[in-house]
Formats: structure tokens, C-alpha cells, sequence
């Protein structure tokens, strides 16, 4: 497995000199924010979308500092009952599976995105539970009039280029756990799959290495984000964790992102190591900081240190024990 960062946190250095650092304290591929929220710092899509010159240009900087690239990220909402906003999301998708075909990387990460609960509403709907009735009239609309329909295409789409679409689970979006997940891949085919961003999953009570099982019995991991988060029980208790504070109102929330390590120990990033090495994911763990108790650079170094210790840079030995 290979350490891989995000690089949305060192969007104001040049590319040249973020890929330095990240070589220089251990890390191996590069996740690269090609639009929506992650934004283009690094990789401005009209500026590497069909232009094989500034394709080969990036090719020879990786190369230069023993990099690859482990995915291209454009999180948005192609699912957004404003047509504009669909419209822009949609596009980004598109070509960042185009430009990806073209720089031979394997798979883009982005959201499943959220609709309205009908058609005539104006903003996105996050339904999370079946009562009163019309909540689950809404969710049904999402699902079978809005999200399957436009994954297939998608899901097409990716097919044609040979890239996999890893969609993250996250609150605020359809698919926000590792049931809706299977859901929507059932529904379109196997380019659809999840980018395993566990942090989401923590607040939410699921089993995180159970998950990893789960979505690894279906070949479902396209990417893996490596973030915690620490539930902070004292607020928990009393609000729970559905919680609007502000994230950085960190005292009062019942949760926070933290870097890798700092929410859940080294014990248990070694069991999520050893859960995604059972189902045979042998791709990057994308360290995504977004952790506002410290800084981009501390996060990421704390990160890398933790991960260091927990993946495993060899196959797997003959069993010449078990014969």
C-alpha cells in the first residue's frame, strides 16, 4: 500500500514545491483536486484536459519525485436541483474521468451528490429518517427519479474511459453509508464504487473495519481516504451527533476531523490496514487533513508518521506454516 496525501492543503505552493515536501516525509502518490470543492491549484483542467505537452510535462515532474498519482478529486453536486450548479458539477465530473483516461489514473473521487426532495423544490434534502410519510416519498424520489438515472450515465461514461469512480460517504449526501453505497453501484455498474473515507463513517456508530469487509466482499473500494474523527462524548451525550456547531467551535462540538492517530490509536489504524489487505485493496491511503487543532503541515507529518508504522510495503509470504 502507498501513503498519499490530498494536496488541497498545500494549494498555495506550486506543485513542484508540494510534491518536494510530500517526497521528503515519506509519501508516495498524490490525490490531486481538479475542481468542485477541492478546487484546481494543482491541476487546472483546461490547462491538462487533451494537451499532451503539459500531460508529459506533469508526467516528468512525478517522476522527478518518485510520485504517483493515486486520484483525481472534484466533490460537488451533480445531483443539485439548480440546474446551473448540476450543470457545472456535472461537467466537472466528466472531464476530470477524461483527464484521468488520458494521465492514466485509475480513478476519480467526488460525492454522490444530493437532490431536492421533490421536483419543484429549490435546495438539497438529506433525508435521514422514513417519518413522517412524505420523507419517505422524498427519499424515493431521490433515489429511483434522480440519482439512478444520472449514476448510470455516469457509470457509462467512466466505463468507456476504463476509470473508476470512487464516490465518498458522506452526511449532507445520498450515499452517506456502506448500504446506500452498494445501492447505488447495484444500480449503475462496477465503476461505481466508494472512495473509504472512514471519518464519516466514525460519528455515524459504523464498525469501520466490518465496513471495509463489508464493501471489499463486493470488489467496492475504488480509493481510500486516510482521516479520524474523535467523538467527544461530554457533548455527545447531551446533543448527539447530529451536530450544526461550527467545526471550528471545537469545544462544543460532539465531534471533530483529526489527523490519523489522534481520534482512533495505532492499534486501530493497523486493523484497518490489515481489514483493507483482506479484501486485497492495494491502492493508496490518501491522507485528507482537515483537522483544526493543528496545522496542514503537523497534520499531514503526524499522519504519515502513524501510517508509516501501520501499512505493509511487502506481499504477502507463502504460508509455510499452514501446510
Amino acid at each position: 500500500m502507498d501513503i498519499g496525501v490530498l494536496t488541497v492543503p498545500l494549494g498555495g505552493e506550486s506543485l513542484d514545491d508540494a510534491l518536494a515536501y510530500l517526497d521528503g516525509i515519506g509519501v508516495d502518490a498524490v490525490e490531486l483536486g481538479c475542481g468542485g470543492h477541492p478546487g484546481d491549484d494543482h491541476l487546472p483542467r483546461s490547462q491538462y484536459l487533451d494537451d499532451d505537452e503539459a500531460q508529459s510535462d506533469l508526467h516528468d515532474l512525478l517522476d522527478e519525485h518518485d510520485m504517483r498519482i493515486s486520484a483525481l478529486a472534484t466533490h460537488n453536486n451533480p445531483l443539485h436541483p439548480d440546474d446551473d450548479t448540476a450543470d457545472e458539477a456535472d461537467a466537472e465530473l466528466r472531464e476530470a474521468v477524461r483527464l484521468a483516461d488520458q494521465l492514466d489514473v485509475d480513478a476519480v473521487t467526488c460525492f454522490s451528490g444530493l437532490p431536492a426532495g421533490g421536483p419543484d423544490d429549490e435546495v438539497p434534502n438529506w433525508i435521514t429518517a422514513p417519518w413522517p410519510g412524505e420523507h419517505a416519498d422524498a427519499l424515493e424520489y431521490q433515489w429511483e427519479e434522480v440519482a439512478k438515472p444520472y449514476w448510470r450515465e455516469v457509470a457509462e461514461h467512466a466505463d468507456d474511459h476504463g476509470v473508476d469512480v470512487a464516490i465518498e460517504m458522506h452526511p449532507n449526501m445520498l450515499v452517506h453509508e456502506p448500504a446506500g453505497m452498494l445501492e447505488l453501484r447495484e444500480a449503475a455498474n462496477e465503476r461505481i464504487g466508494a472512495n473509504f473515507d472512514p471519518s464519516h463513517l466514525y460519528w455515524q456508530g459504523i464498525d469501520v473495519p466490518e465496513a471495509i469487509r463489508l464493501l471489499g466482499e463486493h470488489d467496492a473500494i475504488h480509493h481510500f481516504h486516510a482521516k479520524d474523527t474523535k467523538v467527544y462524548e461530554a457533548n455527545a451525550r447531551y446533543k448527539g451527533v447530529l451536530d450544526t456547531t461550527p467545526y471550528t467551535d471545537e469545544a462544543d462540538r460532539s465531534w471533530l476531523f483529526r489527523s490519523v492517530g489522534y481520534g482512533h490509536g495505532e492499534q486501530h489504524w493497523k486493523d484497518v490496514v490489515s481489514a483493507l489487505r483482506m479484501v486485497d485493496y492495494d491502492g493508496a491511503l490518501s491522507i485528507e487533513h482537515e483537522d483544526s487543532l493543528t496545522s496542514s503541515r503537523e497534520g499531514l507529518e503526524k499522519a504519515v508518521e502513524v501510517l508509516q508504522r501501520a501499512v505493509f510495503r511487502t506481499t504477502p509470504g507463502e504460508a509455510y506454516w499452514a501446510e
